[in-house]
């Protein structure tokens, strides 16, 4: 189960990998509890700065679940309520990482590998990558936890579009549609999203993790409460901040730690 979903670290930076490239990295049930414990982990990592998300080599992203296990897994009423727990679970885990996370596209990312490329911060894909989440096709629905992603991300409307019409589209498209931040050259993927993910590594750690915090907080309509305010203020307690206004001041690069 384990080596289906990798974990690669590189100093403040992790890179998790759908490490099943002989199904282009199809999800099975097992990979999608196993990436509910690696996020809870990671999230818990002070030393972390970015995350990045792709699949194993350059042909997929991930396809979405893999069709093979469903006569055992997902056949009926009851065991799609324990396979959608697992999935929802890893949702909300990936969803609520406090370290900002970049999906590395290549390739085809349809059904639960766009879900999970949608809960990144940052997508980058290339000219030849493929999207849509045709589970109409199947007789699926999209759970609420799944569709709430996918909502938040392109609107409801869009969302309607894609899932009623389970057309997959080209990459251009997908970033007309907000589903994906960036569009590379194909051979430019990866070296693309390493240097997204060094660029917000180099940044102040706490600063991100905050910006992350309110922007999530902000699609909830209550209003926010005095505390809440007053955190976006506490940035200027810290060292990074120090740190930060001394090195621009002495036209130097600033070296933060979190603090």
């Amino acid at each position: 189960m384990e080596d289906t979903i990798l974990v690669q670290r590189d100093g403040a930076i992790a890179t998790v990998v759908l490490n099943r490239p002989d199904k282009l990295n199809a999800l099975t049930r097992q990979m999608w509890v196993r990436l509910g414990q690696v996020f809870a982990q990671l999230h818990a990592d002070d030393d972390l700065r970015c995350l990045v998300i792709r699949g194993a080599g350059t042909k997929a992203f991930a396809p979405g679940n893999d069709i093979a296990e469903f006569a055992a897994e997902r056949s009926t009423v009851e065991q799609a309520r324990a396979y959608g727990d697992d999935m929802r679970h890893a949702i909300e885990a990936i969803g609520a990482c406090r370290h900002p996370i970049v999906a590395q596209i290549h390739g085809i990312c349809v059904g639960g590998g766009l879900e999970i490329a949608g809960l990144a911060d940052l997508r980058i894909c290339g000219e030849s990558s493929r999207f849509g989440v045709p589970i109409n096709k199947l007789g699926l629905v999209m759970a609420y936890a799944e569709i709430g992603a996918l909502i938040a991300l392109v609107g409801e409307p869009t969302a309607l579009e894609i899932l009623l019409e389970g057309r997959i589209f080209d990459a251009r498209e997908a970033h007309a549609k907000g589903l994906v931040t960036r569009v590379v050259a194909d051979d430019q993927v990866e070296a693309e999203a390493r240097a997204t993910a060094q660029r917000i590594a180099e940044g102040a750690p706490l600063v991100a993790r905050w910006h992350k915090k309110f922007a999530r907080r902000l699609r909830d309509p209550r209003p926010l409460a005095p505390a809440e305010y007053d955190e976006g203020f506490a940035c200027f307690g810290t060292e990074d901040f120090r740190a930060g206004y001394r090195a621009f001041l002495a036209k130097q690069r600033p070296e933060f730690t979190g603090t």
